[in-house]
């Protein structure tokens, strides 16, 4: 499925800025500590990848500090370089996780939600469909090794993931909190997560804006495995092994077969959900609720 045309325009300007940008030049490769050009890394602002060409799998690490927010640039980012490996034979999956110690994704970026203008929400609404869609729909093998908390936006990600990997921290709790924030999930992601772990826990959870830590994540089945720490990198490319095992095109259909009637659902009705998200979140009580929990967060960190 082709970018959305707001995040095309988006990547395209970013791409002819790369060279303006400080750190890493989008795209540009990075040598891999004693590797040849078989092994070099590429890195953006926010993502970097770490390819493996010898085994099809790369992994990418999302590196937009201090919690991994999804802003407009860090889904642009993360969109082109998944596209990336898309168009690359070489590969065939991709491990999803983080640079930023503790955390795998806070989620949406609440900057971008609060006094901002309709024009504003639609684009940025259009590129939270879009970042779900290429994931949930991409033929890769995706991977989440989740190294940190991971809530909202963060559990988006991982949700579309063939296989979710939770490292075994009290501290990394998972789950749609939407509903502690005052807003609600999008029906397309409450799908998801109702063909992830059933009807009635996701009504719990989702009423409830329930953060699981990982003993009751993995009894829930929002992931599939716990592991220590110190394997988790190792326990998911082993994951990735067992699938890519199975023949590409097996796999892709079958994958298709089971996630096509959720996917069809947000492409039919994508314009109203974006209208719907914009009424919504233009509304003046949910914007004061969403500045008075920004105010909140930095008044912990001050």
């Amino acid at each position: 499925m082709a970018l959305a045309v707001g995040v095309r325009v988006r990547a395209r300007a970013l791409l002819r800025a790369g060279a303006q940008f400080r750190g890493p030049v989008l795209g540009r490769p990075e040598p891999a500590a004693g590797g040849g050009d078989g092994t070099r890394r590429f890195a953006n602002l926010r993502v970097l990848v770490e390819p493996d060409p010898a085994a099809g799998v790369a992994v990418m690490k999302l590196k937009s500090p201090p919690v991994n927010s999804l802003s407009l640039e860090f889904m642009t980012e993360f969109l082109i370089s998944l596209e990336k490996l898309e168009n690359d034979k070489a590969f065939r999956g991709v491990v999803i996780t983080s640079d930023c110690p503790g955390v795998f994704s806070a989620g949406l970026d609440l900057t971008e939600l609060c006094g901002q203008n309709p024009a504003h929400y639609t684009e940025y609404w259009k590129a939270v469909q879009e970042l779900w869609l290429r994931l949930f729909l991409s033929n890769m093998v995706l991977v989440a090794a989740i190294n940190g908390v991971c809530p909202a936006g963060g559990c988006l990600m991982a949700l579309t993931c063939d296989v979710r990997v939770l490292a075994d921290n009290p501290k990394f709790v998972i789950g749609l909190q939407e509903t502690q924030l005052g807003i609600v999930a999008p029906f397309w992601l409450k799908d998801n997560l109702v063909n992830t772990i059933g009807h009635r826990a996701s009504e719990h959870a989702l009423q409830l804006g329930l953060l699981f830590p990982p003993a009751e994540a993995l009894q829930v089945g929002i992931v599939d495995q716990v592991v220590p720490e110190d394997q988790l990198q190792s326990t998911a490319l082993s994951v990735m092994a067992r699938w890519m095992a199975i023949p590409d095109h097996a796999r892709q259909l079958t994958k298709a077969m089971m996630r096509k009637a959720t996917a069809d659902s947000l492409i039919k009705h994508r314009d109203a959900d974006i209208q719907n998200f914009v009424n919504f979140i233009s509304r003046d009580s949910i914007q004061k609720t969403l500045q008075a929990y920004l105010q909140k967060l930095k008044q912990k960190k001050g």
